[in-house]
């Protein structure tokens, strides 16, 4: 990994931050394959258990690096599936929850990441911008699924022909971030989110996260019987026992995540 994506832990929670600030983190190759190695990382190292994503200077990130070229719609295609889609399907499939901590902007495939992870918080001076239609692309990087299963058809498709500039207040009114901060407090606010969960049993976190991950996709029935079979490895689980144990005793759990 280089410096164009930045790894750090405090505790349990990890810090990807991505960092061409002067490209106003635009992915480019490098970006990419570093982007790709710092959530392969988070996601097999057992001592985190939460995950924060963001990005350095003025902004989360413009998009993709338009100024790098590109040669055709076959490069396009492989680069998207063999270099932006494994770091999105770790943060969408790790054990662990992630949270976006989203300044300035987020645009483009920057817009793919800041909706991917399983929370977000968002500046209130900040904006989400799908801006694909205007230079005769669609929205890439699983962003078709993630707007308009966050927003509805009709509000995601509008986002992405009209290209507008999604303000924070209106990102938090469809349910697209969690939590509107002052400007200088996303990352902060992240972070002590990121904490507050790395404390929580991470068993019954990582569960949570596959259930509801697979909600859009399966039926009520379905969902009563997966929830079944995990309650069931939940209870059995030394965490379970020692969540209970704690609320009778009335103290603070500790959980191991066994």
């Amino acid at each position: 990994m280089t410096d164009t994506v930045l790894y750090e832990t405090a505790g349990a929670v990890a810090t990807i931050t991505l960092n061409r600030p002067a490209a106003l983190n635009s992915f480019d190759r490098e970006m990419r394959a570093d982007l790709a190695a710092a959530t392969a990382r988070a996601r097999t190292d057992v001592a985190v258990r939460a995950v924060v994503l963001t990005g350095a200077g003025r902004c989360f990130s413009a998009g993709a690096d338009l100024k790098a070229g590109f040669k055709s719609g076959v490069e396009i295609e492989q680069i998207l599936n063999e270099e932006y889609r494994p770091s999105l399907i770790d943060i969408a499939e790790m054990d662990k929850p992630v949270i976006s901590a989203i300044h300035g902007f987020a645009a483009g495939i920057g817009l793919s990441y800041a909706l991917v992870c399983d929370l977000a918080v968002m500046a209130e001076g900040a904006f989400l911008l799908c801006p694909f239609s205007s230079i005769g692309l669609i929205p890439d990087g699983g962003s078709t699924w993630l707007l308009a299963r966050a927003m509805g058809y009709m509000n995601a498709y509008q986002l992405a022909v009209d290209n507008e500039r999604l303000p924070a207040a209106r990102c938090r009114e469809l349910g697209l971030v969690n939590k509107v901060v002052a400007d200088d407090e996303p990352l902060a606010s992240a972070r002590a989110w990121a904490a507050t969960l790395a404390g929580k049993a991470p068993l019954a976190l990582a569960r949570t996260k596959k259930l509801m991950r697979q909600a859009a996709t399966h039926s009520y029935a379905d969902a009563i019987t997966s929830e079944a079979a995990l309650q069931h490895l939940c209870f059995d689980s030394a965490d379970s026992r020692e969540g209970i144990s704690a609320f009778l005793e009335k103290r603070e759990p500790r959980f191991t995540g066994a």
